[in-house]
């Protein structure tokens, strides 16, 4: 039976076996399965994803090896924090700032994995469904699209079927979801949660704004990286869309940005789990909608800056581009050595001008500093 989701939801028990004949016939299977899997037979392997027959198998046979591995070999600590003011037969919109396009929301999935929490469904951007073995893995590992639009009427349309699938997967389906904070990743280091996004959330109930939000369990969610993931790339995109009306992304850039991501050495990472949004809160004194919306977004930013795990290299950023030792207690001298030594390696990669892009590249890791302080003194 035809459903009025089915252009963006998750795969359907049924359609996981097809799909998982589809991975396993892959040009890419080899190379994925040694990556996974590094110590088995490909074609052992290969038999297990045939034999697959529902997105849990899938996420427990697979996925979560694929987490194990991304956190073995690219990450030195994985930490996590406030998971115990949660219930794990409730389900959660947890909305998060949004560092790499792949990790933030895989390691959500391995910590509530780990944790007894069932694993949630994930916005995928239909820019990154292609080529249909990405489409295989990402819908049997419960991810739905979100369909870019380019005109404002296409926009709306797809916003309110965002909105009306979302709140049909918390309050009907039974299940929990992730959604970045804003559309596109935290380039500068400064995260914020776009009042759009807030928008969208209550298009599919206006007439009670408070109600709208409150019934979707809002989880604001803090992932802090010591080492932050594609910080050269994402130097270079800032820096070029200084002298560019718009930038525009190469062919391949995303997939590069995914593999970097996942390859790049991260060093400590944490996720925070905030404390969910109550409805006392939502009772803000407002005259217009967008004023509703403008207040949530404050709620969830504060929230999420005040949950940062700031680490030495946000400290030593922030000094050496202050020119003081205001954090000097957080971080070794070698430690900053070692800093100012990897910004000038990545920074001659890059043709430009060298202070421009030394200021840029600072502000990824000392702006998180200044909106963490910032947040506290309010």
């Amino acid at each position: 039976m035809q459903n009025k989701f089915d252009d963006i939801r998750p795969y359907y028990p049924s359609e996981i076996p097809p799909a998982m004949q589809r991975i396993a016939e892959s040009e890419y299977f080899g190379i994925l399965s040694q990556y996974v899997f590094p110590d088995k037979n490909i074609e052992d392997i290969r038999e297990m994803v045939r034999h697959i027959r529902t997105t849990d198998e899938f996420q427990k046979g697979i996925m979560y090896s694929v987490n194990q591995q991304f956190v073995l070999r690219s990450i030195t600590n994985l930490s996590f924090d406030g998971l115990d003011q949660l219930d794990p037969q409730k389900n959660y919109l947890f909305v998060s700032n949004h560092r790499d396009i792949m990790l933030d929301s895989s390691l959500l999935q391995y910590i509530l994995h780990r944790n007894g929490f069932r694993t949630t469904e994930i916005t995928f951007g239909s820019n990154l469904m292609n080529p249909q073995l990405v489409v295989d893995i990402g819908k049997a590992n419960k991810m739905f699209k979100v369909i870019r639009s380019s005109n404002l009427r296409d926009f709306l349309k797809n916003s309110m079927h965002l909105s009306e699938y979302i709140r049909y997967t918390i309050k009907e389906k039974g299940e929990s979801i992730w959604i970045a904070q804003r559309n596109g990743r935290t380039k500068d280091g400064n995260d914020a949660t776009d009042q759009g996004i807030i928008k969208m959330f209550c298009m599919s109930k206006t007439s009670d704004l408070v109600n709208s939000i409150d019934e979707l369990n809002i989880v604001p969610i803090a992932i802090s990286y010591q080492i932050e993931p594609c910080d050269i790339l994402k130097t270079r995109e800032l820096y070029l869309s200084q002298n560019c009306d718009r930038y525009i992304k190469q062919p391949g850039e995303d997939l590069n940005s995914i593999l970097t991501g996942i390859m790049q050495q991260k060093g400590d990472v944490n996720i925070s789990f905030c404390k969910p949004i109550m409805k006392e809160e939502l009772e803000f004194d407002h005259k217009v909608p967008n004023e509703f919306y403008k207040n949530v977004a404050t709620l969830i930013d504060k929230r999420i800056y005040r949950h940062y795990k700031l680490y030495n290299n946000n400290y030593i950023a922030h000094d050496i581009r202050s020119g003081k030792t205001t954090y000097s207690e957080n971080y070794a001298k070698v430690e900053k050595e070692t800093f100012i030594a990897r910004c000038n390696y990545m920074l001659d990669q890059i043709d430009g001008n060298k202070d421009s892009l030394m200021s840029i590249f600072l502000g990824i890791y000392a702006n998180s500093v200044d909106n963490a302080e910032n947040s506290n003194n309010q």
